[in-house]
């Protein structure tokens, strides 16, 4: 890429959006299969954030209009903004070349349906073809490789849903009582933490 090439891209903004590690209650987590990507490009929702909306309700939205239901409830949100770039072969095509990547807000969230509830093609504009559950582990695999530093990133900070629903511990506000260590999700149980708790 040229030095010229560069300092353009530099210039472009990112664009907002949010997206969703959705999971079932066994702790494993919903990925899809895009339909406007070469070869076996899967992933987890996301989308936009439009002006003068806010992330909690666009997450709620895209997860609507990607995945057909909004049967879940938020159990958290990331600690920052992530930031992935666009291949340069992509970056004069998707969103009219106005962006360099995306910059998002992502949320984690408890699947409340069953799978039945599920329809890619709800809102008559379906981006996906199929999906699955998989387990958090696994996720970066199953990325598109500009994007499998972020769920590599995604699948360490959201390790402790999937490993608590997956254990049975109850996540909700009512669990959130006792301990503010953000390492156990302020579940109540110092037992829970990965690391030393914050007090």
């Amino acid at each position: 890429m040229s030095k010229r090439k560069q300092e353009e891209m530099g210039a472009l903004p990112y664009r907002r959006g949010v997206g969703v590690l959705l999971f079932r209650t066994d702790g494993l987590v919903f990925v899809a299969r895009r339909i406007d990507t070469p070869g076996d490009a899967w992933q987890l929702p996301q989308g936009g954030v439009d002006d003068g909306e806010k992330p909690r309700r666009a997450v709620l939205r895209e997860l609507k209009e990607e995945t057909g239901t909004d049967r879940a409830e938020i159990l958290g949100k990331s600690r920052h903004w992530y930031r992935y770039d666009l291949p340069e072969e992509l970056r004069g095509r998707v969103w009219g070349g106005r962006y360099r990547g995306q910059k998002q807000r992502w949320f984690a969230m408890r699947f409340l349906g069953s799978d039945a509830d599920i329809d890619l093609a709800a809102d008559g504009h379906p981006e996906f073809d199929a999906w699955k559950w998989v387990a958090l582990a696994a996720l970066p695999g199953f990325a598109v490789s500009f994007k499998q530093a972020l769920y590599h990133d995604l699948a360490s900070e959201f390790a402790p849903y999937a490993a608590a629903l997956a254990a049975g511990i109850k996540l909700g506000k009512k669990r959130r009582r006792k301990h503010a260590c953000r390492n156990c999700l302020r579940l109540g149980d110092a037992a829970f933490c990965q690391k030393k708790c914050e007090k």
